[in-house]
């Protein structure tokens, strides 16, 4: 009855609820809970080109409305994906799509090169909140310049769809939209996790390993709606919107502000069938509204004020 297809490009999906990375492991962890092929797509678990064992527990800590992370991106590398994972997932009928890292942009090329080769995954999604080590630990993502050439780097031997998902830790994050969409970006998902800590009083110490983390969870909504809202009338390639989606309602939120699709995060801890119940509320929520097609609700607000 409504048309709830979003496109990035001519890369077609049918509905525009995704995972987002982290949350969703590879998506067959989910397979008891929920039809993983009713998603709009999958944002796989963060993958690097080495395995990386993750960073020390204790690693995750729950705080007021939301939850703080440093888990580190700890994955069993390309090699282990292509041989282990890929074949396991590449039967979905959804669009996956691999969170790709690094410490240096060779990394990203390498891997951009490799997941290249792979014909069940259209599309990477670039994090560029990574530590850049030639640059000291600055992430790629909060230096405009290293954005650029990371953006560039990825573009120049990547053919299929490139994602670039941003930093919230940055003074103007509509100037990095612009750098990575200027650099042949196909679309941009915001916003990553804010830089956050806390602190366990009675142990009197940090309650992360690495003392700050990232900070997800409906907390952060506000803030991640209001970026994508600047991202969005900022572009012209599609925004993907996450931060802090629990609910339909937080879902429709984004879409009001100029979204064509959104992740699903933190929510898949609290109820693995989020991403699904979100999916359905949408579609009620646009035949209550008397609208036959998503696209028809997509920066509302910017028409309306």
């Amino acid at each position: 009855m409504v048309n709830l297809g979003f496109s990035i490009g001519d890369l077609h999906f049918k509905n525009p609820v995704l995972t987002a990375s982290g949350t969703f492991g590879y998506g067959s962890e989910f397979d008891d809970f929920l039809d993983v092929s009713r998603l709009g797509g999958i944002v796989v678990k963060g993958t690097t080109i080495e395995p990386r064992e993750g960073n020390l527990y204790p690693r995750m800590a729950e705080t007021a409305s939301g939850m703080l992370n440093t888990v580190g991106l700890q994955n069993k590398g390309i090699d282990y994906f292509e041989k282990n994972i890929y074949p396991r997932i590449s039967g979905y009928d959804t669009n996956i799509i691999v969170n790709i890292n690094g410490s240096y942009i060779d990394d990203y090329v390498a891997l951009a090169e490799r997941i290249n080769k792979l014909e069940k995954i259209p599309a990477i999604e670039l994090n560029i909140s990574c530590p850049n080590v030639k640059m000291g630990g600055m992430a790629f993502g909060t230096n405009l310049d290293s954005a650029r050439e990371v953006t560039r780097a990825v573009r120049a031997v990547y053919a299929k769809k490139l994602i670039v998902k941003l930093s919230p830790n940055v003074t103007n994050v509509v100037d990095f939209a612009r750098v990575v969409e200027e650099e042949g970006a196909d679309s941009i998902s915001l916003i990553n996790t804010l830089l956050g800590m806390s602190v366990d009083v009675e142990k009197m110490r940090p309650a992360l390993s690495t003392i700050t983390g990232g900070l997800s969870g409906p907390a952060i909504k506000p803030i991640a709606l209001r970026m994508v809202w600047q991202v969005a009338k900022a572009v012209r390639i599609p925004v993907i919107g996450m931060g802090g989606i629990m609910t339909t309602s937080d879902a429709l939120e984004f879409f009001l502000a100029g979204a064509s699709a959104v992740q699903i995060g933190t929510a898949s801890f609290i109820d693995p069938q989020a991403p699904v119940k979100i999916l359905e509320g949408i579609e009620n929520y646009l035949i209550k509204k008397g609208f036959f097609d998503i696209k028809e609700i997509i920066g509302y607000i910017n028409r309306t004020t």
